[in-house]
């Protein structure tokens, strides 16, 4: 995020690094404002705002910025709508970012409705033919069209597109248990460096294909981190339902705001990241190793969290660097 400065990383032992305490920040007035706070910003405020969000603006402009998009901000038409002129806001400004998206609840629906029982495997889903024809027409012809007429209609100029296309994302079965579930083995990213100089807004279904053309389902996040690194991103960013890597799961005053690859992987170690948060850091830690600057885990629930995390001094959830 833009932090203006690097605040001491916490011990091997993960112990809680909490921003200092100061007066009212642009972050936290601006956390206020779009929460509805009825103390409303004046206009030195406002100016404050716009002031501390100036050097990361002129920082990333340019640069190509990542975002995976999940959640209950995928789900909750609220925080769809913010996140969507979010990310105008940012193509408007001159950063570059690409939207990559699962749609796990769409998809739940859509077996539903045609008789499909869903099936997981070690939180895996578990992808038989009939499965992947449902995912590949929800994810390509439905979620994704519905996330590019959005941002179209809110000013931006989005391109939708799979990992078929371009052969973006190629891939090979990842277990034949799970069938059609694919690991990613290549990434041409001629098409999406075409679309983001030109200042579009890709946004990338994550259906990729293996050899013969078979439709293979990839995990968002791994999808997301696989392009981050090929298109050398600046940022890669995952959207989820918690605040960020925390030393207690259950409470958001522990978020560990930074952490490196080492520290990472001596939490996931003594059992403080554990569960669907793994494979987040897991995944982070990759795409870092792979040389994106810095990949970050949000909460696609707070207000702006996207903006906060790129235009502000304190920035939102856990960053994690090499």
């Amino acid at each position: 995020a833009g932090r203006a400065a690097v605040r001491a990383a916490p011990p091997a032992k993960a112990a809680v690094v909490k921003p200092a305490r100061r007066g009212p920040s642009a972050r936290a007035l601006a956390v206020r404002a779009a929460a509805g706070d009825s103390c409303e910003l004046d206009n030195f405020q406002r100016v404050s705002v716009l002031a501390e969000a100036l050097p990361y603006l002129q920082r990333f402009a340019g640069q190509t910025v990542v975002v995976k998009y999940g959640g209950a901000a995928m789900t909750d038409e609220s925080l769809k709508d913010r996140v969507i002129k979010d990310l105008v806001l940012l193509s408007t400004v001159g950063i570059r970012p690409i939207l990559v998206h699962g749609g796990g609840p769409e998809i739940n629906g859509w077996l539903k409705k045609v008789g499909i029982e869903p099936k997981f495997l070690n939180g895996l889903r578990v992808t038989d033919a009939a499965t992947m024809e449902i995912v590949e027409m929800v994810l390509v012809g439905k979620v994704n069209k519905s996330l590019v007429s959005l941002i179209n209609c809110a000013g931006g100029r989005a391109v939708g597109m799979c990992g078929k296309d371009g052969n973006t994302l190629r891939g090979k079965i990842k277990n034949p248990e799970l069938g059609f579930v694919g690991d990613v083995t290549s990434v041409d990213t001629a098409v999406l460096s075409q679309l983001v100089s030109s200042g579009h807004v890709p946004v990338v279904a994550t259906v990729a294909m293996d050899e013969s053309g078979q439709a293979l389902n990839v995990n968002a996040d791994t999808a997301a981190g696989e392009l981050a690194a090929s298109i050398g991103a600046a940022k890669l960013i995952l959207m989820t339902d918690v605040p960020g890597v925390c030393t207690d799961k259950d409470d958001a005053g522990t978020l560990i705001r930074e952490l490196t690859i080492n520290e990472s992987r001596d939490l996931v170690g003594d059992g403080v990241i554990a569960g669907g948060m793994i494979p987040k850091v897991e995944c982070c830690v990759k795409s870092i190793a792979q040389g994106v600057k810095s990949a970050h885990i949000i909460d696609g629930r707070a207000p702006h969290s996207l903006l906060l995390e790129i235009l502000t001094d304190e920035g939102a959830g856990t960053m994690i660097t090499g």
